[in-house]
């Protein structure tokens, strides 16, 4: 049976998962990449090194995202969000974006010594040479979900 989620479904799929994916586009090719992030209610909050990616959005913040759970073919759910890239730029809110992240991405972690390269870890040689983070939120405009079961 195929059906829709209701808003209480579609808040729970986005707060419950933590690898996403965002949809950008420069005017003429679209780009798709996944990305981990923590849903805070209100936003999709995230961080990233300069690239593709980042200069698409800043040159056009219009932005979708896509996140799914899929236990099998037949057995699935999955919520697409539209939204607007905005670059986090106070220090504060880097830092609570930094901690929300960390905390949501280590409860994944199965040993004390697992780590994401994301730049979340205390040892700079996990990450290789230092980089720059860039700290972003996308502002949700609207949501909808869908299901198989």
């Amino acid at each position: 049976m195929l059906g829709e989620l209701t808003e209480q479904q579609i808040e729970r799929l986005l707060k419950q998962q933590i690898t996403g994916r965002i949809a950008c586009t420069d005017g003429h090719t679209p780009y798709i990449v996944p990305i981990n992030y923590v849903y805070d209610g209100k936003n999709i909050r995230c961080h990233s090194v300069p690239g593709k990616k980042i200069d698409m959005m800043r040159n056009n913040p219009v932005v979708c995202f896509q996140v799914d759970d899929i236990a099998n073919i037949f057995h699935w759910q999955s919520v697409v969000a539209w939204g607007r890239f905005e670059e986090i730029t106070m220090m504060t809110e880097k830092e609570h974006t930094m901690q929300a992240l960390t905390k949501r991405i280590m409860s994944f972690c199965d040993t004390e010594t697992d780590h994401t390269s994301h730049a979340l870890t205390d040892n700079e040689e996990d990450i290789g040479t230092k980089i720059e983070l860039i700290f972003f939120k996308i502002v949700l405009i609207k949501k909808t979900g869908r299901f198989e079961i």
